[in-house]
């Protein structure tokens, strides 16, 4: 399936105004890929949640919590996952929005690691009766062609028990993330970075 590019020109200018392209053009070298892994998929399964992000006919981003069971996301494929849908407020905006241009973005957010996995790519809405009938309670199904998978860092994602380490406030130093110890990041972090002065 064919995407755009992972940074349009406004990511671009900002990462040069901040000297991080050269940590953007790593990170995308190093995780991003155009089909699921298995340990997408092994996140995917463990999920009871998912944001569903879609772009409406006039351009406009919308976004969605969608919850269920754990593993109610299937992954059909290594460029397939199924969503139900089930009894809502009836304005069918995701679904809508999914008709009218066919794009969407997922968001799996794993607390226990942290970790967040973004998910890019086209989707279309099926009612057949053999899709719904593979989802109890489901009036019908999104399905989803992956173009792009990534992961990202998840020092800000809050526990249950109080708000990320990583939160910058008055009178606390973050920790460094792991992630920007490695060895094959290293050279690639912006010339102020804390971490690359540790190193």
């Amino acid at each position: 399936m064919q995407i755009g590019p992972m940074y349009g020109d406004g990511a671009r200018a900002l990462q040069d105004r901040f000297d991080s392209r050269r940590l953007a053009d790593r990170l995308a070298g190093l995780t991003v890929h155009d089909r699921l892994s298995d340990d997408d998929l092994a996140l995917i399964a463990a999920q009871s949640t998912v944001w569903i992000s879609t772009v409406d006919a006039e351009g406009w981003p919308d976004v969605s919590y969608k919850g269920g069971d754990v593993g109610f996301v299937r992954v059909e494929s290594p460029t397939e996952l199924r969503i139900p849908s089930y009894d809502g407020n009836g304005m069918m905006r995701t679904m809508g929005n999914i008709a009218d241009t066919g794009r969407v973005g997922l968001l799996f957010l794993d607390e226990a690691r942290p970790w967040r996995m973004r998910v890019h790519g086209t989707a279309r809405v099926s009612t057949e009766a053999g899709d719904v009938a593979a989802f109890h309670g489901a009036f019908a199904v999104i399905i989803v062609t992956v173009g792009r998978v990534f992961p990202n860092c998840g020092r800000y994602i809050h526990r249950p028990d109080g708000v990320s380490e990583h939160v910058p406030r008055e009178g606390h130093e973050p920790p460094t993330p792991e992630w920007k110890t490695y060895d094959v990041i290293a050279d690639a972090l912006p010339a102020d970075d804390p971490a690359r002065r540790d190193g």
